[in-house]
């Protein structure tokens, strides 16, 4: 896996401005080299921020957006529609305005679809969960030598409490190594019923882009950068193939050690 490297910016407007730019060149790039490129989008208000930064940027239109994946980290186990779902909030920032291929956005289930059971809210995750696993498998080919396909850039925000996706410091989730995408079951933060990628699907991306803006995601960033493990930070787990990325702003990266601090950051 790929070693850190941290890029931090005055705030977060700008790194929210800065990544959406990034995001566009690697996009154009990726479908200049093999015609279409892959990527996996994350909630939460840094990972809306780029996708509203996105949106209002004039080179969005670089891009062909008929020749996009877009998949998502992790999922709010809710029904289809419901604002809190990740997707909806991403069609609101973003997706509803571009040209996308309806049949290359891959939402994840939502708890009123096909895999719902009428019971409980967490009775059809782990079968909605392993439906977006066959998904992902479906999607793969011979070149990506796994279970998922070998992402372009894969955005994780990370929480305070250092979890990315919906694995969280020592829930089973982090702790998975075979599955692709697992069912999460009591999470520490509402709604407790979710889908996530796994560590094991996260890594197959050729970058990893984890967004972290704000005082409150100060520690969590020290934590995970400076050794910690991942089962007890899960985003010290998340690294990409060829690069991992941790765009922050200054305040997110207020409690880093000054060794690993950039030191020409714009």
């Amino acid at each position: 896996m790929s070693t850190p490297q941290l890029v931090v910016h005055r705030d977060k407007e700008l790194m929210a401005q800065a990544a959406a730019a990034r995001l566009i060149t690697k996009i154009v790039d990726a479908q200049a080299a093999r015609g279409s490129a892959s990527i996996v989008l994350t909630g939460g208000r840094n990972g809306n921020g780029v996708l509203a930064a996105l949106a209002a940027a004039p080179a969005r239109d670089a891009i062909d957006w008929s020749r996009l994946d877009l998949w998502w980290g992790d999922e709010r186990y809710l029904p289809e529609g419901d604002p809190e779902r990740n997707v909806t909030q991403a069609r609101a920032a973003l997706l509803d305005s571009v040209p996308l291929d309806p049949e290359r956005v891959h939402a994840m289930p939502a708890s009123d679809g096909p895999h719902a059971t009428g019971g409980p809210a967490g009775d059809g995750v782990d079968t909605a969960a392993a439906a977006y696993a066959a998904e992902l498998a479906a999607a793969a080919g011979p070149e990506d030598h796994g279970p998922v396909p070998t992402f372009d850039v894969l955005m994780l925000g990370v929480g305070p409490d250092t979890h990315v996706a919906s694995l969280f410091p020592e829930l089973p989730g982090v702790r998975e190594t075979e599955r692709t995408v697992v069912g999460v079951h009591g999470a520490p933060k509402p709604p407790p019923t979710r889908i996530s990628l796994t560590l094991p699907a996260i890594r197959a991306a050729r970058e990893v882009w984890l967004l972290a803006a704000g005082e409150d995601k100060a520690e969590a960033a020290a934590i995970a950068l400076s050794g910690a493990g991942e089962i007890q930070a899960p985003a010290a787990g998340a690294r990409g193939r060829a690069r991992t990325l941790w765009l922050l702003d200054s305040a997110a990266a207020s409690r880093l050690p000054r060794d690993l601090y950039p030191p020409a950051s714009p």
